[in-house]
Order: C-alpha cells, then structure tokens, then sequence
C-alpha cells in the first residue's frame, strides 16, 4: 500500500514530501488544510488529534510531526540520505530535536512577522528580536558545517540535513539573518538545489 500523506505541500508536508522525492518512494497525497474544515474536522481530527498536518498512515502506521516522520522514513528505507549505523541514527535525532527547539521557533517567529501574518498584525519588535535569537543557532550551525565539510555528518547529504535545511527555509525574505555565515549559505543552497527538492518545491507552486 503507497505511503498516504495528509497535508498540503504548502505546510510543513513540504518536508516529507521533499524526503519522499529523496527516497524514490511512492505515496498517495491526500489534500487537507490546516484550519476548522481540514486538520481540525472531526474526520482528520480522529487520526491526528492534535489538528495540525502533516500526517501519515504508512501501511497502518500513524505518524505526524514532520521532522520525526522523516527520520521514520529515512530508517525505512536506508540509502544514503539514511543514518548509518548507531552514531549516526544518535547524530540525526540530535540534529532534528535541535532544529525543532533551537533553530525553527525564532526563524518561524520571523517569517510571520516580516511576511506570513497580514501587515497590520505584523510586530517589527517581534520580528527584529527574533531574527537576534535565531543569530546563536546559526552560529552553531555555521561553525558545524564549516568542519564537517559542509554538512552535519557523515560527510554527506543525510535526513539531518534535509529537517535543518527546511527550518532556515523560514528565513528566505530575510537573507541578512546569513550574511555572516557562508556555510550555511552555501550548504543551503545545494539543499535547495538538489533534484528532489526542485520536485517537492514545485508543488507548492513557488
């Protein structure tokens, strides 16, 4: 049975559609928006009761929250994006757990108040201290790629990468937040570049 995700590519199901063009997998993208008449209806609450998308059924197993369905993914069905081995299945959680905490809430906190709410509900206050927040976590990240030559581990594009690369994706209409950091520029780029991402993104009809 072909993975089914539930979502629009237009939402955080950007992350595992764009895992699932990595892998070569097949899947059945079933349409569900976030709000009162999709992720929150009682139909799509019964899946995933937190109302929020994406989700998948994976041959009867259930899962959301994007990053963790990735990892799932990736472990699945190996290849080189795939950790390899124990340290580096330990390597991808951290990276991904510390996307998730570090990195996403002051980049998200950006991208809604310099873009994604309308303007009149936009806080320049907000938005400013934000993208100051966002400073240590890139720095972090700058300083890791510039020694591991350019990615997080193992000397390749992996799983890590691809959960990272799709929270600084939050900080597209403020590129002064890299500046200073041409590593994660440059590591970001060749994200954004890669064939199966050019795939996932033309979903969302960018």
């Amino acid at each position: 049975m072909a993975l089914k995700i539930y979502g629009i590519p237009r939402s955080r199901a950007i992350r595992t559609l764009w895992m699932c063009h990595e892998l070569g997998i097949p899947y059945e993208m079933i349409e569900v928006a976030p709000g009162a008449d999709g992720s929150r209806s009682p139909e799509f609450l019964a899946i995933n009761p937190n109302g929020h998308v994406p989700f998948i059924d994976d041959d009867g197993l259930v899962l959301w929250e994007s990053m963790a369905i990735n990892l799932h993914l990736a472990r699945k069905h190996g290849g080189p994006i795939a950790p390899a081995g124990l340290a580096e299945e330990s390597l991808a959680t951290m990276w991904t757990v510390w996307a998730a905490t570090e990195l996403e809430p002051p980049a998200a906190q950006a991208m809604y108040h310099t873009f994604m709410l309308p303007e009149p509900d936009r806080v320049p206050g907000l938005k400013a201290a934000a993208l100051q927040q966002v400073q240590a976590p890139l720095l972090v990240l700058e300083a890791v790629l510039a020694k591991g030559g350019g990615f997080v581990m193992g000397g390749r594009f992996t799983v890590a990468d691809l959960n990272l690369a799709c929270c600084v994706f939050y900080l597209r209409m403020n590129p002064e937040a890299l500046l200073d950091k041409p590593a994660v520029r440059e590591w970001y780029a060749a994200a954004l570049a890669r064939p199966a991402a050019k795939a996932a993104f033309a979903l969302r009809g960018d």
